[in-house]
């Protein structure tokens, strides 16, 4: 039951700090694959079934731009910030940090 609810609890800690994540990544351009690799070596491991999705939805609100290119003879989609990406990532990391210093202040 607590490990049930210490995962419950994680997830949804997480997941809005991949969005802020994913964004800072993106300041330069990847594809998926090399995307999580990026994250992953950062520490911040996400699945694919979360990934995509996430990218597709920053993309819809038009905070991601991409193009299908041929790379290695196969077509990979690569994604980047678009100029409104990079100023809402500019304020969601003012954000980040003011409430990361306050909740790390009180733990």
């Amino acid at each position: 039951m607590a490990d049930d609810l210490f995962e419950s609890l994680r997830l949804e800690l997480r997941r809005g700090s991949l969005i802020l994540a994913v964004l800072a990544q993106l300041r330069s351009e990847q594809y998926g694959y090399s995307l999580r690799v990026a994250l992953s070596a950062a520490g911040v491991e996400m699945e694919e079934s979360t990934l995509y999705p996430l990218l597709r939805r920053l993309e819809a609100q038009g905070l991601l731009v991409s193009e299908w290119r041929e790379e290695e003879k196969r077509k990979k989609r690569f994604y980047h910030l678009s100029p409104e990406g990079e100023a809402m990532l500019a304020r969601l990391a003012v954000e980040w940090r003011a409430l990361s210093a306050s909740v790390e202040a009180m733990l």
